[in-house]
């Protein structure tokens, strides 16, 4: 039920594509304590940003899940921030992460929810 959508301005190429999207996956899945068959991850690189009044490169990102606490949220963030700044070229002062906790009722999937 994790779900990570990441947008940034930064041209990014077939491997580094599949590099984030598993990484991204594999994170999510360790630091929530959920298994991986339900983390969805989705990219867009390229596109037109701006983040303190220039085109620099910057990320994007939103975080939902069931049950995401504080803690979680924080120590998320820097592990993503790691990871984004490790395979981009991005400092982690370009970063943005908007977490949301989502209630099990409201969180659709194979026909019903997760409540």
């Amino acid at each position: 039920m994790p779900f990570i959508k990441l947008s940034t301005n930064i041209a990014v190429d077939q491997r580094q594509s599949e590099h984030l999207l598993s990484g991204l996956s594999q994170l999510v899945a360790k630091e929530t304590g959920k298994p991986e068959r339900y983390v969805m991850v989705e990219l867009t690189g390229s596109k037109a940003m701006l983040f303190g009044g220039n085109s620099q490169p910057l990320a994007y990102m939103e975080c939902k899940s069931i049950g995401l606490t504080a803690a979680q949220a924080k120590a998320l963030a820097a592990s993503i921030s790691k990871l984004l700044t490790t395979a981009l070229p991005l400092s982690a002062d370009r970063i943005y992460i908007e977490f949301s906790n989502c209630p099990a009722e409201f969180w659709g999937w194979n026909r019903s929810t997760f409540a």
